[in-house]
Protein backbone atom coordinates (compact mmCIF):
# COMPACT_ATOMS: atom_id res chain seq x y z
CA UNK A 1 0.00 0.00 0.00
CA UNK A 2 2.90 2.60 0.05
CA UNK A 3 5.02 3.95 2.62
CA UNK A 4 2.92 6.81 4.64
CA UNK A 5 4.41 8.99 7.21
CA UNK A 6 2.67 9.84 10.09
CA UNK A 7 3.12 12.63 11.92
CA UNK A 8 2.28 15.03 15.29
CA UNK A 9 3.82 17.78 16.64
CA UNK A 10 3.55 19.61 20.01
CA UNK A 11 4.08 23.69 19.63
CA UNK A 12 3.40 26.66 22.15
CA UNK A 13 0.17 27.51 20.06
CA UNK A 14 -2.23 26.71 17.45
CA UNK A 15 -0.65 28.92 14.71
CA UNK A 16 2.29 29.35 13.14
CA UNK A 17 1.24 33.13 11.34
CA UNK A 18 0.69 33.78 15.70
CA UNK A 19 4.18 33.08 16.05
CA UNK A 20 3.66 29.85 17.46
CA UNK A 21 6.58 27.66 17.31
CA UNK A 22 7.25 24.02 17.67
CA UNK A 23 8.50 22.45 20.59
CA UNK A 24 8.46 18.47 19.82
CA UNK A 25 7.79 16.55 16.18
CA UNK A 26 7.32 12.82 16.10
CA UNK A 27 6.98 10.87 13.02
CA UNK A 28 5.76 7.10 12.51
CA UNK A 29 6.37 5.01 8.79
CA UNK A 30 3.91 2.88 7.69
CA UNK A 31 4.74 0.68 4.89
CA UNK A 32 2.18 -1.88 3.71
CA UNK A 33 0.21 -0.78 6.64
CA UNK A 34 3.13 -1.81 9.17
CA UNK A 35 5.31 0.35 11.72
CA UNK A 36 8.84 0.23 9.86
CA UNK A 37 10.68 3.49 11.57
CA UNK A 38 10.02 6.15 13.99
CA UNK A 39 11.60 9.40 14.53
CA UNK A 40 11.27 12.09 17.71
CA UNK A 41 13.04 15.09 18.75
CA UNK A 42 12.55 18.04 21.15
CA UNK A 43 13.31 20.66 19.42
CA UNK A 44 14.25 24.65 20.67
CA UNK A 45 13.23 27.31 18.58
CA UNK A 46 14.35 29.72 20.59
CA UNK A 47 10.71 30.84 22.21
CA UNK A 48 9.20 29.97 25.56
CA UNK A 49 6.33 27.84 26.59
CA UNK A 50 3.30 28.96 28.38
CA UNK A 51 2.47 27.29 31.46
CA UNK A 52 -0.75 26.20 30.56
CA UNK A 53 1.10 24.31 27.71
CA UNK A 54 3.27 22.60 29.90
CA UNK A 55 0.47 21.68 31.92
CA UNK A 56 -1.25 19.95 28.64
CA UNK A 57 2.03 18.45 27.58
CA UNK A 58 4.12 18.22 30.41
CA UNK A 59 6.85 20.00 27.84
CA UNK A 60 8.81 22.35 29.86
CA UNK A 61 11.15 25.31 29.15
CA UNK A 62 13.74 23.48 30.61
CA UNK A 63 13.66 20.66 28.23
CA UNK A 64 13.07 22.78 24.85
CA UNK A 65 16.15 24.95 26.07
CA UNK A 66 18.23 21.69 26.19
CA UNK A 67 17.11 20.27 23.28
CA UNK A 68 18.68 20.53 19.60
CA UNK A 69 18.00 23.53 17.32
CA UNK A 70 14.72 23.63 15.87
CA UNK A 71 16.15 24.03 12.38
CA UNK A 72 18.68 21.32 12.87
CA UNK A 73 15.52 18.71 14.11
CA UNK A 74 13.65 19.65 10.97
CA UNK A 75 16.02 19.11 8.48
CA UNK A 76 16.48 15.64 9.95
CA UNK A 77 12.73 14.91 9.75
CA UNK A 78 12.89 15.90 6.43
CA UNK A 79 14.97 13.85 5.74
CA UNK A 80 13.54 11.33 7.45
CA UNK A 81 10.35 11.38 5.41
CA UNK A 82 12.39 11.91 2.02
CA UNK A 83 9.67 13.21 0.27
CA UNK A 84 6.92 10.39 1.37
CA UNK A 85 3.38 11.25 1.12
CA UNK A 86 2.12 11.82 5.03
CA UNK A 87 -0.79 11.90 7.72
CA UNK A 88 -1.83 13.38 10.58
CA UNK A 89 -4.72 13.26 13.09
CA UNK A 90 -6.43 16.90 12.18
CA UNK A 91 -3.56 17.52 9.61
CA UNK A 92 -4.23 21.51 8.90
CA UNK A 93 -2.85 21.97 12.19
CA UNK A 94 0.48 19.31 11.65
CA UNK A 95 0.22 20.58 8.14
CA UNK A 96 0.83 24.02 8.85
CA UNK A 97 3.76 23.59 11.14
CA UNK A 98 5.10 21.42 9.17
CA UNK A 99 5.85 23.80 6.08
CA UNK A 100 6.27 26.96 8.41
CA UNK A 101 8.94 25.23 10.56
CA UNK A 102 10.56 23.94 7.41
CA UNK A 103 10.25 26.91 5.37
CA UNK A 104 12.35 28.56 7.96
CA UNK A 105 15.34 26.40 7.62
CA UNK A 106 15.07 26.20 3.52
CA UNK A 107 13.59 23.19 2.93
CA UNK A 108 10.38 21.99 0.94
CA UNK A 109 7.10 20.92 3.23
CA UNK A 110 4.88 20.59 0.22
CA UNK A 111 3.89 16.92 0.83
CA UNK A 112 0.13 15.89 0.63
CA UNK A 113 -1.31 15.27 3.82
CA UNK A 114 -3.98 12.45 4.37
CA UNK A 115 -6.13 13.60 7.57
CA UNK A 116 -7.09 10.69 10.03
CA UNK A 117 -10.07 12.87 11.34
CA UNK A 118 -11.82 13.52 7.94
CA UNK A 119 -11.37 10.25 7.09
CA UNK A 120 -13.06 8.88 10.31
CA UNK A 121 -16.05 11.30 9.57
CA UNK A 122 -16.51 9.76 6.71
CA UNK A 123 -15.55 5.59 7.81
CA UNK A 124 -17.34 5.85 11.09
CA UNK A 125 -19.94 8.08 11.46
CA UNK A 126 -21.31 6.36 14.30
CA UNK A 127 -18.41 6.93 16.85
CA UNK A 128 -18.83 9.53 19.73
CA UNK A 129 -16.83 11.90 18.05
CA UNK A 130 -13.46 12.27 16.47
CA UNK A 131 -10.93 13.26 18.74
CA UNK A 132 -7.79 10.77 18.72
CA UNK A 133 -7.96 9.74 21.74
CA UNK A 134 -11.61 8.63 21.51
CA UNK A 135 -11.56 6.66 18.40
CA UNK A 136 -8.72 5.08 19.55
CA UNK A 137 -10.60 3.68 23.08
CA UNK A 138 -13.30 3.39 20.29
CA UNK A 139 -11.29 1.02 18.12
CA UNK A 140 -9.76 -0.80 21.28
CA UNK A 141 -6.15 0.63 19.56
CA UNK A 142 -2.96 -0.03 22.16
CA UNK A 143 -2.39 2.59 24.42
CA UNK A 144 1.42 4.10 24.24
CA UNK A 145 2.79 6.59 26.23
CA UNK A 146 1.47 10.17 27.70
CA UNK A 147 -1.92 12.08 25.03
CA UNK A 148 -0.35 15.47 23.86
CA UNK A 149 3.25 14.27 23.48
CA UNK A 150 4.68 14.04 20.28
CA UNK A 151 5.33 10.27 19.68
CA UNK A 152 2.41 9.00 21.35
CA UNK A 153 -0.02 10.82 19.35
CA UNK A 154 2.45 9.88 16.66
CA UNK A 155 1.83 6.00 17.35
CA UNK A 156 -2.12 6.37 17.87
CA UNK A 157 -2.57 8.21 14.95
CA UNK A 158 -0.48 5.72 12.64
CA UNK A 159 -2.51 2.85 14.36
CA UNK A 160 -5.86 4.48 13.73
CA UNK A 161 -4.48 4.77 9.84
CA UNK A 162 -3.86 0.93 9.94
CA UNK A 163 -7.59 0.23 11.47
CA UNK A 164 -8.71 2.54 8.38
CA UNK A 165 -6.88 0.68 5.66
CA UNK A 166 -7.46 -2.82 7.39
CA UNK A 167 -11.36 -1.67 7.52
CA UNK A 168 -11.15 -0.26 3.68
CA UNK A 169 -9.87 -3.72 2.65
CA UNK A 170 -12.47 -6.08 5.01
CA UNK A 171 -15.68 -4.10 4.80
CA UNK A 172 -15.08 -1.90 1.51
CA UNK A 173 -13.61 -4.54 -0.56
CA UNK A 174 -10.31 -1.98 -1.29
CA UNK A 175 -7.50 -4.27 -1.67
CA UNK A 176 -5.82 -1.08 -2.24
CA UNK A 177 -6.58 1.69 -0.06
CA UNK A 178 -3.47 3.42 -0.29
CA UNK A 179 -2.42 7.39 -0.12
CA UNK A 180 -4.06 8.42 -3.42
CA UNK A 181 -7.16 6.51 -2.16
CA UNK A 182 -6.93 8.12 1.70
CA UNK A 183 -6.92 11.68 0.05
CA UNK A 184 -9.90 10.97 -2.69
CA UNK A 185 -12.09 9.74 0.45
CA UNK A 186 -11.10 12.71 2.80
CA UNK A 187 -12.41 14.90 0.11
CA UNK A 188 -15.75 13.31 -0.69
CA UNK A 189 -18.84 13.88 1.37
CA UNK A 190 -20.06 11.23 4.41
CA UNK A 191 -23.29 10.62 2.15
CA UNK A 192 -21.04 9.90 -1.04
CA UNK A 193 -18.25 7.48 0.38
CA UNK A 194 -19.93 4.15 -0.93
CA UNK A 195 -20.22 5.85 -4.62
CA UNK A 196 -16.60 6.86 -4.06
CA UNK A 197 -15.78 3.49 -3.10
CA UNK A 198 -17.43 1.17 -5.34
CA UNK A 199 -16.30 3.38 -8.12
CA UNK A 200 -12.68 2.94 -6.98
CA UNK A 201 -12.96 -0.67 -6.62
CA UNK A 202 -14.10 -1.18 -10.06
CA UNK A 203 -11.76 1.03 -11.80
CA UNK A 204 -9.39 -1.01 -10.01
CA UNK A 205 -10.87 -4.08 -11.56
CA UNK A 206 -10.53 -3.28 -15.31
CA UNK A 207 -7.46 -1.59 -14.84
Amino acid sequence: MSTIAVIDFETTGISPAMGDRATEVAIVLLEDGKVVDRFQSLMNAGVRIHSFITQLTGITNEMVQAAPPAEQVMREAARFVAGRPMAAHNAAFDKKFWQAELTRCGEDGSHPFACTLLLSRRLYPQAPNHKLGTLAAWHHLPAVGRAHRALADAEVAAALLQQMQHDLQTRHGCELPNHAVLMGLQRTSRHMVDGYLKRHNAAAVTA
